[in-house]
């Protein structure tokens, strides 16, 4: 079988480099040229000038343009006959980009329901619990648990799963207290937090599934007793072993989820994570990429995900990105690696996109004054037709840019180098005029709908500008 000819589209000033890069991936059943439209920035190409510009040898089966392109493909596959993809963002990500065959992880499905606990909802009003249900929600919850305080009066429970369900809110009660678990189950709650051997009798004044629990920490023949009680029913339940504290018998706890599910291989099961998240001063995200390891091996199909301290206020958000990726991950026989990242809060697996001696070369090429900012291994560098500049802090930077006098492009610069600096020390991929990526714990989407649409994002403030300026003059705009 002959290899596959792909156009790799670029510009002028990132032509060396894209070469050097085709040249390390061509093979038997890859064979990628190069493709200089004649612009200096790659990114900057529109439509228009990929039309009257752009020759495709005969043989490519498919062309690749950089990741920031923001033109119609659709519209050049009908003017050139061949498909055309948007590659990577940055070129060191193409080895990456062709080993997935440049396509996206599908996380669209996942197999583990979300309960995210409110504590206070016994404090609450009617509104403010819709409210607070609807965004964690958003999130990616897919129930909402109602907590009940101890020695707290809950006069209004039934009025609040009312409510709840009338915003199409699934919902269950978490309670210590028998007559709240009682009147919820009554109430018409979807779940019950938690059933013991000792209250067992609860799961019959409603239809509510119950959680099950040990009748006492570790008491496991209780829970097994719990579960056969339920099955000899036909009555669904969820078992949870419990997940204790760290240094109060975390590793216990873990071996007993792993010899539940031995013992009882299809029983399904939950596991509450906030003994480890709210207890341990550490950041979320890896806590819950372990637990969620756990969770996806065991097939554990539900997780009680809390968020009251605010070091966890994001743990909702990580395990429904998480509960997707390493679905994706375990359908594909995988490492949970190479599936968007989403849980790389503070390290990225490849934080640097060029090296010094790349950003040397690109810098020998520039010839105007707009400032090129960049990292590599060796810190932050800016650059432009004046010269390069490389330091890690960014005010032994400034007095060298000689921008004193223009206030606005000073902010711009200090904005911009203050990002490469973080990026730098904490191992982040840095680039120009965007956000730093933190993951999950970074993002406030809307909807966990659009967190997972994996749509192609907007101009950031530089290419903003550019894009005011479209109806400019062709000479103009192909001096960029």
């Amino acid at each position: 079988m002959s290899a596959e000819t792909v156009a790799l589209i670029t510009g002028s000033l990132a032509e060396a480099r894209l070469q050097k890069l085709a040249d390390e991936l061509r093979s038997d059943a890859l064979d990628p040229v190069v493709v200089n439209v004649g612009v200096k920035v790659a990114a900057l190409m529109t439509t228009d000038i990929l039309d009257r510009r752009l020759k495709l040898p005969e043989t490519v089966g498919r062309a690749i343009l950089p990741g920031r392109f923001r033109g119609d493909l659709e519209k050049l596959a009908d003017r050139f006959g061949v498909k055309f993809e948007r590659g990577p963002e940055e070129l060191a990500d193409l080895p990456q980009f062709f080993g997935r065959g440049g396509v996206e992880p599908d996380l669209s499905r996942h197999d583990c329901t979300i309960f995210a606990e409110i504590v206070d909802a016994t404090t609450l009003s009617l509104d403010e619990l819709v409210a607070k249900a609807q965004g964690l929600k958003a999130e990616g919850a897919d129930v909402i648990d109602i907590g009940c305080m101890p020695d707290t009066e809950f006069p209004h429970l039934e009025d609040a799963i009312a409510a709840l369900h009338a915003a199409g809110i699934r919902v269950s009660v978490d309670s210590a207290n028998d007559d709240e678990l009682a009147r919820a189950n009554r109430a018409g709650a979807d779940h019950l937090l938690s059933l013991s051997e000792k209250n067992l009798w609860i799961a019959d004044e409603g239809g509510a599934t119950p959680i099950l629990v040990p009748a006492t920490q570790g008491d496991m023949a209780s829970l097994y007793r719990a579960v056969d009680a339920m099955e000899s029913k036909g009555r669904p339940y969820f078992a949870d072993p419990i997940l204790d504290p760290i240094h109060f018998g975390f590793t216990d706890s873990v071996v007993r989820y792993a010899e539940f599910r031995r013992e009882r291989p299809d029983a399904p099961m939950l596991m509450g994570i906030g003994n480890v998240t709210e207890l341990t001063d550490a950041d979320t995200t890896g806590i819950n990429a372990i637990l969620m390891g756990m969770i996806s091996e065991l097939k554990i199909t539900a997780v009680l995900a809390v968020q009251v301290s605010p070091h966890c206020r994001t743990a909702v958000r990580e395990f429904d990105r998480a509960r997707r990726e390493y679905f994706a991950a375990r359908e594909d026989g995988a490492l949970p690696k190479d599936y968007g990242g989403g849980l790389m809060g503070l390290r990225d697996r490849k934080p640097v996109a060029s090296s010094a001696e790349d950003v040397a070369a690109l810098a020998a090429e520039i010839k105007d004054r707009n400032f090129r900012i960049e990292v590599s291994e060796a810190g932050v560098h800016i650059f432009n037709r004046d010269g390069l500049r490389t330091a890690v802090d960014p005010f032994a930077l400034f007095p060298e840019l000689k921008v004193d006098d223009d206030a606005a492009h000073a902010f711009y610069l200090g904005v911009e180098l203050a990002r490469a600096e973080i990026a730098y020390r904490l191992g982040k991929r840095y680039a120009q005029d965007e956000g730093l990526k933190f993951g999950v714990a970074g993002e406030t989407a809307e909807s966990a709908e659009e967190a997972h649409r994996l749509e192609f994002k907007k101009a950031g403030s530089t290419l903003a500008k550019k894009a005011e300026r479209r109806d400019a003059p062709v000479g103009d705009e192909d001096k960029t």
